[in-house]
């Protein structure tokens, strides 16, 4: 078996030797690709976020479910970091094979920026923002042993965003000669699918992996400067993204983990 390993490990150092230059070369057009900036706003893909609501085997019918989280990811052009904090309130719903929640959350963050060229005109080390919002999720469901199958959902939310980092989007705007998206007021839709299970003998024990696929409307800057020369159907599923949701309870405290375009994760307490 070591033999072997070390068979392929010297394989694969002659394959890096012989193709060194190419490699490089691709590295490097990577990281020039990377260079060029766009200003999307801080919750562009960010609004949608897992909505808990009861099972058919809770015993409530009605519960609230208030959670707080940190958030992380990149902005559209890979080069810039956001991080921000997020507090959620919502209620949720179960009635007979259906479910529906709405509530509000609060987001306060940093766009924390990436280049190290201070000599840019456009150049600024952080900025701050805040966001408002709500959303809403409603789904159908069937109920098997100790699962609920959620096999199709709805879920939508609306955000506005404020702080320093919107106006400086508007600026650049203004100036002309940036890719920016200006937009602070942003409608995300999509559909859902969810499986959510309980343990063998304790139901207040649950387990759910939901998947979210969904598109945030509006009319996107970016497409008339830095996408202009897309066709159509490259657009269309560039606007399209996914998020993957775990959601676990025990009693009354629940906490989810989401990725997509980030990486969300949220403690939470039901009453």
């Amino acid at each position: 078996m070591s033999t072997t390993i070390i068979c392929i490990l010297e394989l694969v150092y002659q394959t890096y030797m012989k193709n060194k230059y190419l490699i490089l070369l691709g590295a490097f057009a990577v990281m020039s690709a990377s260079c060029t900036r766009l200003y999307s706003p801080a919750m562009y893909h960010q609004d949608i976020a897992y909505m808990p609501k009861p099972t058919s085997f809770d015993k409530q019918t009605v519960a609230t479910y208030a959670s707080a989280g940190l958030n992380a990811y990149t902005n559209s052009s890979l080069n810039d970091v956001v991080v921000s904090g997020q507090a959620n309130l919502s209620q949720g719903f179960v009635f007979n094979n259906f479910n529906f929640a709405y509530g509000g959350f609060a987001e306060f963050g940093d766009f924390q920026n990436g280049s190290s060229d201070k000599s840019q005109a456009s150049y600024f080390e952080d900025k701050y923002f805040g966001a408002v919002g709500g959303r809403a999720s409603i789904n159908a469901f069937v109920h098997k042993d100790r699962t609920d199958f959620r096999f199709i959902g709805v879920e939508a939310a609306y955000s506005h965003e404020f702080g320093d980092y919107a106006p400086y989007r508007q600026m650049l705007q203004k100036l002309g000669g940036y890719y920016v998206d200006p937009r602070v007021d942003l409608f995300t839709l999509g559909l859902t699918t969810e499986v959510i299970f309980h343990g063998r003998d304790d139901a207040s024990i649950q387990h759910g992996i939901r998947g979210f696929l969904g598109t945030t409307f509006g009319h996107n800057d970016l497409d008339d400067t830095y996408y202009r020369d897309e066709d159509a159907t490259t657009r269309m599923f560039r606007h399209i993204f996914p998020k993957a949701s775990y959601f676990v309870n025990y009693k009354d405290y629940f906490g989810t983990i989401e990725v997509g375009s980030a990486f969300m994760l949220r403690l939470g307490y039901k009453f």
